[in-house]
């Protein structure tokens, strides 16, 4: 039993997962411009002034700086809360029900380095030590990452497509946590079932690139919300793990095919969700308001990869909707006195 959260705090963890370089950190930043282009009532608000700042900053960073977020160097924790429309009731002999308090959905993350996520190899002529420290038994960052990949229910796991076209080394960054958690999952008896507890959404991220894009076209996995009106394509998360599927097969090492089947080895089938994603969206024209299949990169690509800057503004696609799906199954679960 989870103990009682603090005044403010939610009751479950959301851990964000991922190589260097996947855009953890950006995905974060972007989540309040997501939420503040939805034409709903949903909100994020800090829970604590540490979150608040974030917010405050890295949005900043994006929407005005037009820079990327410097990926994180520290594990770093944030509590928000996202707040949202009552659900719908509907009352006695059709009367009309009064309405309830708004949904509240907690977030805890801890956005740690990628690097974290390594495979634990012990380096050539290196001591024995070495590879148990690299695989959490001596870095006490990764034994506290660890801890809430254990504590969490809910996991938001980051593909880059990009970096496994040039590095392949998206299994690496999964096999090491993967195979700890498991371990201490069924030393706590709660792999009774053979499975993972915990619910997971993936985001295939970077699909503004057009790498991406058009692999998902060629795919033809492409469709268009009809409500909006910038006409900007997306992928379905019901199509969204055949685009995963079909990126895997670029992978410089071949081995992203082995990050499918260890997650459905390892998670419940009805328990993972894939979501294509882009913190930045695709450029759109002032003037048209449209998408535009001749001039849609919103990415102005640098010299080095810390030069990339943002064309133009942003339309997060597929960023508040994994936190939603997430906070929403972990409500479900959660215990009738925990829930706002």
């Amino acid at each position: 039993m989870q103990p009682e959260p603090a005044r403010g705090r939610p009751g479950h963890n959301i851990s964000m997962w991922g190589a260097p370089g996947s855009g953890k950190t950006t995905l974060l930043a972007a989540l309040f411009i997501a939420l503040a282009r939805r034409n709903d009532d949903w909100k994020i608000i800090g829970s604590d002034p540490a979150s608040s700042d974030y917010l405050i900053e890295k949005t900043n960073a994006l929407s005005r700086g037009k820079v990327f977020p410097e990926a994180s160097m520290t594990l770093e924790r944030y509590h928000w809360t996202l707040i949202g429309p009552a659900p719908r009731r509907s009352g006695f002999w059709g009367r009309k029900a009064k309405p309830g308090p708004p949904t509240r959905i907690g977030i805890s993350m801890i956005d740690a380095p990628g690097g974290l996520f390594g495979t634990g190899r012990r380096p050539a002529g290196a001591p024995s030590g070495v590879a148990a420290a690299a695989d959490g038994a001596g870095d006490p960052r990764r034994q506290e990452l660890l801890d809430n990949l254990e504590q969490s229910r809910g996991i938001v796991f980051l593909f880059d497509p990009i970096r496994e076209f040039t590095l392949g080394d998206a299994f690496d960054h999964m096999h090491a946590p993967l195979t700890r958690l498991a371990e201490r999952m069924l030393a706590a008896g709660e792999f009774l079932d053979g499975k993972l507890p915990h619910h997971i959404a993936v985001c295939v991220t970077k699909f503004d690139d057009p790498r991406v894009l058009e692999t998902a076209e060629k795919r033809r996995l492409l469709t268009t919300d009809i409500d909006d009106p910038h006409g900007v394509p997306r992928v379905t998360s019901e199509d969204a793990k055949e685009l995963f599927r079909e990126l895997c097969q670029v992978s410089a090492s071949g081995n992203a095919d082995m990050v499918l089947n260890a997650l459905d080895q390892f998670f419940h089938a009805d328990r993972i969700r894939f979501f294509a994603t882009s913190s930045i969206g695709f450029y759109i024209d002032r003037r048209t308001k449209m998408f535009d299949w001749d001039d849609f990169q919103n990415m102005l690509p640098g010299e080095a990869d810390e030069d990339s800057r943002i064309r133009g503004q942003l339309h997060p696609i597929n960023v508040v909707e994994p936190m939603l799906w997430l906070g929403q199954r972990l409500a479900a679960i959660r215990p009738a006195t925990e829930v706002s």
